[in-house]
């Protein structure tokens, strides 16, 4: 018999990366919440690599920050290794990278989650969700009690029906031997819910003192660390040295020993159901499919600073415990290795995105919130950036207010989850550079300017903290406006600079503005040529460098963004019926229908819904919008 444990705001399920930030923001956002996970030791855990960012996902860290969440600052206070990736290429694509400690990461974490007002802490397993009248009113867990709560934000990671994988060994669990949710899944299907079934998998760890490191090429980290959050500062964050990673390379052995047994792989022998990540496949899985590549990396990264475990960066595999050991004693610097921990694949089961609304709520069952990677996705920071999203979104309905919607010109976090939302994905979902249309726009330099206004307006930007972002935007117009004043002649010490620099020397006066724009120079040689007269940080010396000299890319992207705006802004009527709508192909009525967009631009988005379509839904909208006006 159940009893009555309890009543909240904002119940969320599940303490991984998603459910910190949703708990996290929706307390700090003034809602009484509770957090319940099935083992208090395992909050914020890293079940699989020990590193936050990288291309996109490091973009996806600081919005998550720019927002006022906890991901980048935690990352801050214990990374073990931190590296700006992709310098060698545009703005666009540089990405910032942390080793983490993370056994201090999920403690400090913890600790953040135990200090914080208006969160409460429990472990339990929930098997049920409460649904009155259509609408979930709260959980239920294993031992019976009840908790009550206005909204209820579901983030379960890999645990729904979980089991893991390893040759021919199979068990129910969760990531890292812990116990898998079994029943919670069951009440999703009753209550009407697709499910699917995905796959992930971990590579072997291993003991540091039996690698022969001098086979290796050391990865060091920045000589400078750069720090994801923006609040982060040399006093705040992590202060000891750098731990290095390695690099060495699979050989023609590794690749015999996979072949030679690839009968005993679960991947090929049919004993894994689940789809798998395309962007992160199994060493057995990439020795197949590109069998003509003689060798593979592999990153050989520390796991902690107290901890001898190092995590085998690339060599992700469900194959038997014996194969594996074979496998890494045949990598180079691999091979007397002692094998600490196994490898494993793990399936589970996942919600089908398209169910969801852009808010993350479901549109089966009201009050209902999902985010993380039982929306299909794969990795940390894109289980943090839903987890945001719906943790903000969970308390604005409690509280009466409007949803906050991040849009794809907006953020990776609004790519991310427009992607899912409105194509759905048929495996773990990885974000990339390459999937967002205005990525100039959405650099990992400027995510404060996008996002903190929206961080500030929710309440999770303290005023403080406004108060510097709104000085140092006026401090990128002021100097924007100062180069632009300043004429450049060509002197003698100005054409030697420009002949330094590889450039072609002055004709006639310049605006400093016109020559910073030349690819050779930089913003720290003009600071020589017209020094401004009071000291400016380097961020906003970052801005003014990036905004001149790809002004042009930027303002052909930002009329791109006022066309999609224009889409974005035509609603559609919650009650349009699709299959009345005479014209449109039959495969994209069955699309809209089911998905059931709010507006023309996210209709056009959706697979199978051609411009054709999108032209004829424009025409009915104008006839049904009039219709509707004469009635009123």
């Amino acid at each position: 018999m159940g009893y009555h444990a309890g009543d909240y705001d904002v119940i969320v399920i599940g303490a991984g990366h998603a459910g910190c930030e949703s708990a996290l923001a929706a307390a700090r956002m003034g809602c009484e919440t509770l957090l319940i996970t099935i083992n208090l030791d395992m909050v914020a855990f890293m079940p699989c690599n020990p590193s936050i960012g990288g291309p996109a996902k490091g973009h996806v860290v600081r919005e998550i920050d720019a927002l006022g969440g906890e991901m980048g600052r935690n990352i801050d206070r214990t990374f073990i290794q931190m590296r700006m990736l992709n310098t060698g290429k545009g703005p666009a694509v540089h990405a910032l990278r942390a080793q983490a400690d993370k056994f201090l990461y999920q403690h400090t974490m913890k600790e953040t989650i135990e200090l914080q007002d208006n969160l409460e802490l429990r472990q339990g397993m929930v098997e049920q969700l409460i649904v009155e009248n259509g609408e979930c009113k709260g959980v239920i867990t294993k031992t019976g009690a009840e908790y009550h709560a206005k909204t209820v934000v579901l983030t379960t990671g890999t645990y729904l029906r979980g089991k893991v994988i390893m040759g021919e060994l199979m068990y129910e669990s969760g990531p890292n031997n812990q116990q898998p949710s079994i029943k919670l899944s069951d009440n999703l299907r009753e209550l009407g819910f697709d499910l699917v079934r995905f796959k992930t998998g971990t590579p072997p760890r291993v003991l540091r003192e039996s690698i022969d490191f001098s086979k290796t090429e050391i990865q060091p980290g920045d000589e400078k660390p750069r720090y994801f959050s923006y609040e982060s500062t040399a006093d705040t964050a992590a202060q000891e040295e750098q731990l290095p990673c390695w690099l060495t390379y699979t050989t023609s052995n590794t690749h015999q020993i996979i072949n030679d047994n690839l009968h005993r792989a679960p991947m090929f022998s049919g004993q894994i159901e689940g789809t798998g990540p395309r962007y992160c496949p199994s060493i057995e899985d990439k020795i197949v499919r590109f069998h003509d590549k003689p060798k593979h990396q592999i990153f050989l990264e520390p796991e902690g600073r107290h901890t001898s475990e190092y995590y085998v960066q690339g060599l992700s595999t469900s194959m038997p415990e014996d194969v594996q050991l074979s496998m890494l004693r045949s990598i180079s610097g691999l091979e007397n290795v002692r094998m600490m921990r196994t490898g494993y694949a793990i399936e589970y089961d996942a919600v089908v995105p398209t169910q969801l609304w852009p808010t993350l709520e479901t549109k089966l069952v009201p009050n209902l919130f999902t985010a993380g990677q039982i929306n299909g996705t794969s990795g940390y920071e894109e289980a943090a950036g839903q987890g945001i999203v719906a943790g903000i979104n969970a308390a604005r309905k409690v509280q009466g207010k409007e949803s906050v919607v991040i849009d794809r010109s907006q953020g990776y976090i609004g790519v991310l989850i427009d992607d899912l939302v409105t194509k759905g994905t048929n495996e773990p979902y990885r974000l990339l550079t390459s999937r967002a249309e205005y990525r100039l726009l959405l650099r990992n330099d400027n995510a404060d300017l996008r996002l903190t206004p929206i961080g500030y307006e929710i309440g999770l930007i303290q005023e403080e903290r406004h108060e510097r972002f709104l000085a140092k935007k006026e401090a990128i117009a002021n100097e924007l406006a100062r180069l632009a004043s300043v004429k450049i002649r060509p002197d003698e010490d100005v054409q030697q600079l420009l002949a330094e620099a590889g450039t072609a020397p002055l004709q006639n006066s310049v605006d400093a503005v016109t020559l910073l724009r030349r690819p050779e120079i930089t913003y720290s040689q003009l600071d020589v040529l017209c020094p401004p007269d009071d000291d400016i940080a380097a961020d906003v010396k970052e801005q003014v460098e990036i905004q001149v000299k790809y002004s042009g890319y930027i303002e052909k992207q930002l009329l791109q963004v006022e066309r999609l705006k224009r889409m974005e802004s035509k609603r559609i009527p919650d009650d349009i019926d699709y299959y009345a709508v005479h014209g449109i192909a039959s495969e994209a009525k069955q699309k809209l229908a089911e998905i059931r967009p709010l507006s023309v631009g996210q209709a056009s988005r959706i697979s199978g819904v051609t411009p054709a379509d999108i032209s004829i839904l424009l025409v009915y909208l104008e006839h049904y919008n009039q219709v509707v006006a004469s009635r009123s």
